[in-house]
């Protein structure tokens, strides 16, 4: 094992993992009011209403591609009936239209940052950092898939990257797996690792934001401050509270 192969596929993969978590940490107790995704809509949402639509839908599908192609040993598809043609169809073909579609809605996210002035101007240089190396890893990674999944022999990855991404995640690293991967995998790997050192300190951490306290939430009541009316009629659909005269709450 040389000094080399210590650095890349051990000493980066922990050292990302733990900025990841104790930023995330660190963040959620200094900065709360800060967790958020800098909305943007307000300034303009015709680009949006696409943009985000396809970078997130993509996304969603990527991530769950890689779950599936990473944390789950081929044994246990083959367990449930999901050959390798099944297996390198799926991933090949969905995969590739998952990849188009995120990278179809972040460059419409990244014109729609850099043509719109007060779009431009609310962006941080976070925000910038992040869309760089979030770029670079969707980029090398649908590279990747296309040079070898797509067009050539194929590389099994499954025989490679992933029980080396297991072998860190349980504590046991395996370097040497990594030894012959392509350099775009390779490429893809290093960045996705940088872009989670990166994480907890961009907008990214809405990932981890549901508000699940909305669904439980009483309703919230309006009341109208003006005693008389007028000769507004009143809106279909909305019954007048009337507030108690001075002589009822006296008598309550």
């Amino acid at each position: 094992m040389t000094a080399l192969q210590m650095i890349l596929w051990v000493a980066i993969p922990y050292a990302a993992i733990a900025v990841f978590v104790v930023g995330h940490v660190w963040r959620y107790r200094y900065d709360k009011f800060g967790w958020t995704t800098r909305s943007s809509q307000v300034y303009e949402s015709k680009l949006l209403r696409w943009g985000s639509p396809m970078f997130h839908l993509g996304i969603l599908m990527v991530i769950a591609g890689h779950v599936v192609g990473l944390l789950i040993p081929r044994e246990w598809l083959y367990a449930i009936g999901i050959s390798e043609e099944i297996y390198h169809w799926g991933a090949t073909v969905m995969g590739t239209f998952a990849a188009a579609l995120t990278l179809a809605g972040l460059a419409i996210l990244i014109y729609r940052r850099r043509t719109i002035g007060v779009v431009f101007l609310a962006t941080t240089v976070m925000d910038k950092v992040m869309y760089v190396f979030l770029a670079a890893t969707l980029g090398f990674g649908t590279l990747a898939t296309v040079v070898y999944q797509v067009f050539g022999g194929g590389f099994h990855y499954r025989e490679t990257i992933s029980p080396w991404i297991r072998s860190i995640l349980i504590f046991q690293p395996q370097p040497q797996l990594m030894d012959h991967v392509p350099l775009l995998f390779q490429l893809h790997v290093i960045t996705a690792f940088a872009l989670f050192a990166l994480w907890p300190f961009t907008r990214l951490v809405h990932v981890f934001s549901a508000p699940i306290g909305y669904l439980f939430r009483p309703y919230i009541v309006y009341r109208s401050r003006d005693a008389q009316r007028g000769t507004r009629p009143v809106k279909r659909g909305w019954d007048p509270i009337e507030q108690p005269d001075a002589e009822r709450l006296h008598r309550l």
